[in-house]
């Protein structure tokens, strides 16, 4: 199935967009997007030039996805959270040579109204919650908040609480998820899926 683009949305002439992605109301995709399959646009987004956005991404109404941001496969952009890809901008400073690249691994959750500072990394199955801003990286699974984005806990990979302490010094903890029944682990800063 090719891609649905509404008719007030404008794609530009060069850019790659997967079978299956659905394009809503005014959005933007700019020439050297590369956006996978099946992923879902939402009204007034913008994709810049320099981002690649893999399968199955969710990016919801009012984003703008700026030049440096990679989304890897099944990442979740809540409503209106913002990327940035300039670390001190200033209107009078050309800075296109200094931007920072910023990864968001697969399975991610960015929370609504979150900002995510242009050089971090978020993890696989991190959760951001809404109106957090992240400036350091954050690892695979875990739960932050607040400003600035401090961890609380873990996530499953289906996106439930695990329950676990923020932190673990000496042994290590399990936790099983109330959804799936999977297991994790976490070793002091890991966590990781067992089975």
């Amino acid at each position: 199935m090719a891609a649905v683009i509404h008719p007030s949305s404008i794609v530009d002439a060069g850019a790659q967009l997967g079978e299956g992605t659905h394009v809503w109301h005014f959005v933007h995709v700019s020439a050297g997007a590369r956006i996978g399959a099946r992923c879902s646009l939402g009204q007034g987004v913008f994709v810049a030039n320099d981002v690649h956005i893999g399968d199955n991404v969710k990016i919801q109404n009012n984003v703008s996805v700026y030049d440096a941001v990679t989304l890897e496969d099944d990442v979740f952009c809540g409503p209106s959270m913002v990327f940035t890809n300039v670390f001190n901008p200033r209107s009078a400073v050309p800075r296109k040579a200094e931007y920072r690249r910023t990864l968001v691994k697969r399975g991610a959750t960015l929370g609504a109204n979150c900002t995510v500072v242009c050089g971090t990394t978020i993890g696989e199955f991190a959760f951001v919650g809404a109106g957090a801003v992240v400036s350091r990286d954050v690892p695979a699974f875990a739960l932050v908040v607040g400003v600035p984005a401090r961890r609380i806990g873990w996530m499953s990979r289906h996106g439930e609480r695990l329950d676990l302490p923020a932190r673990v010094r000496g042994d290590s903890l399990t936790a099983v998820c109330p959804a799936t029944q999977e297991v994790y682990q976490l070793d002091g800063e890991t966590l990781r899926w067992v089975r």
